[in-house]
């Protein structure tokens, strides 16, 4: 961060007013920095979250879990008994393929909840999912137009979003090739020879500052052994950078081995500033889709939402929140255990469960 701050232009150092390019060259900078933090921040903080939640969240879910597998079952118990309107034996058994079907869902290798779904739904669970994987198969179809192949090793959702995801792949890639040879036959147009050009110019420049340091750093030609270490060290750095287009990387190599001062860049020319922000704007891009992919996956290891923007360094809140919420759930399905006790509160509760079920068809029923 030092270094980076020692980069940073200032009014005195160029001697007047700073030029736009200046002004976005310190911008870059300063957001470049950021996200540095913030990616490692992510790295940093996920590792501690991914222990908090084996140790806090885990045996709650786990316990949740084996709560809700003893409620499916507790469901089919009120089954055997006698009492029941025929509405509220048909409301107990949608409630129990539905509590053994979520179940299943998450863990599908449960015999135990298999053989309970398959006693009172029309179809076992295996088949349901089949079915309801080639529905959305074909309406997947229907509204991006992409064609899914047979049904043919389709069991679950996970393997249907992978044969979308590969379909989205070969239309993005056989659009990107069109465009390409589309491209190749026009005429290339003088906005697009200037934006090559300064690509070009852009990538000169990041190779200048490399052959700069490696002509100072080159262990080569050096005679003093620990030199010649340290200076090995130096030029790994400087490959690593050059290979990534790590321009800024490159810039503070230079600082520290003093090939720039703090004045070096405020004195560079328009141009070459203009040269510098298009490498460094790509490099901002790439870490923030770095940050936007460390940030999806760690919402789907841990089942959450994407798109919160959430802050690694505060993810300690959300296992206490989470935690919570999985108390909150446990004791209330340990009332709901305890109500089947009472028969008169039993019929309450399934008039009310009765009601949510034909709101939620009425919800979903197609217009």
């Amino acid at each position: 961060m030092s270094r980076i701050n020692a980069l940073q232009i200032s009014a005195a150092e160029a001697g007047t007013a700073l030029t736009p390019p200046q002004k976005r060259f310190n911008t870059l900078l300063r957001q470049i920095a950021q996200a540095l933090q913030t990616l490692a921040a992510w790295h940093d903080c996920v590792a501690m979250y991914r222990q908090a939640h084996a140790q806090v969240l885990l045996p709650l879910k786990t316990e949740l879990m084996a709560a809700r597998k003893q409620w499916a079952f507790a469901l089919d118990e009120q089954l055997g008994r006698g009492g029941w309107t025929k509405a509220e034996r048909h409301t107990l058994v949608e409630l129990v393929c539905d509590a053994a079907g979520e179940l299943l869902q998450a863990r599908d290798d449960d015999e135990e909840l298999k053989a309970l779904f398959a006693k009172h739904a029309e179809v076992d669970f295996d088949t349901e999912r089949q079915q309801m994987v080639r529905a959305m198969k074909d309406m997947t179809e229907a509204v991006t137009g992409l064609d899914l192949g047979d049904d043919e090793g389709l069991q679950t959702d996970a393997d249907l979003l992978e044969r979308m995801q590969q379909e989205l792949h070969k239309r993005a890639a056989a659009d990107e090739a069109e465009r390409s040879a589309k491209s190749e036959r026009r005429r290339k147009s003088a906005a697009q020879q200037r934006r090559e050009a300064e690509a070009q110019q852009a990538t000169q420049s990041v190779r200048e500052i490399f052959r700069k340091l490696a002509s100072a750093l080159h262990p080569d030609r050096e005679t003093d052994a620990s030199q010649r270490e340290a200076k090995t060290a130096l030029m790994q750095k400087v490959n690593h950078a050059y290979a990534a287009g790590d321009l800024l990387a490159l810039l503070e190599l230079q600082l520290q081995i003093e090939q720039i001062d703090a004045g070096h860049v405020a004195g560079a020319s328009a141009q070459r500033l203009k040269h510098y922000n298009k490498v460094l704007g790509e490099q901002l891009e790439g870490l923030r889709s770095e940050i936007a992919g460390v940030e999806m996956g760690f919402c789907i290891e841990f089942g959450l939402e994407p798109g919160w923007s959430m802050n690694p360094k505060k993810l300690g809140p959300l296992i206490e929140q989470n935690s919570r919420q999985l108390r909150a759930e446990l004791a209330e399905q340990q009332r709901e255990m305890r109500m089947l006790a009472d028969v008169a509160a039993t019929k309450r509760w399934l008039k009310r469960q009765r009601q949510l079920l034909r709101q939620a068809e009425y919800d979903f029923a197609p217009f």
